[in-house]
This record gives structure tokens, C-alpha cells and sequence, in this order.
């Protein structure tokens, strides 16, 4: 799910990349996770973790 373009819509019904940009955001940018848990047919769970401190760069 969290590859672009992977959508269980119809064909031309949405572009399927909402959660690709979505855990690119938090993953790449922010330097957190991004994780989903689902049984099929009850529920779906997103945990999403971000750092509490940002790292800073000292160069010279």
C-alpha cells in the first residue's frame, strides 16, 4: 500500500498515491515511521512515529 500507484479503486478512480507521499513525508523528510496493521473485512491501524528532536547539522 505504501507503493505509488497501489489502489483497490476502480480503474481511473483516484491516482493511488496518497500513502507512498504519505510515508515518503514522514520517512524521508521527518525522519519517523510510518507502519499499518489490517485484518480484512474489521479494521485498519496506522501507527505513525516522528523523532522529538530534530537532528541539526554543525558544518563549518
Amino acid at each position: 500500500m505504501f507503493n505509488p500507484f497501489f489502489t483497490t479503486k476502480p480503474v481511473g478512480k483516484g491516482t493511488g498515491m496518497s500513502m507512498a507521499i504519505s510515508y515518503q513525508i514522514i520517512t524521508e523528510k521527518h525522519g519517523g515511521k510510518l507502519e499499518c496493521f489490517s485484518t480484512l473485512g474489521e479494521r485498519s491501524e496506522f501507527i505513525i512515529q516522528l523523532p522529538t528532536q530534530q537532528q541539526v547539522s554543525t558544518a563549518v
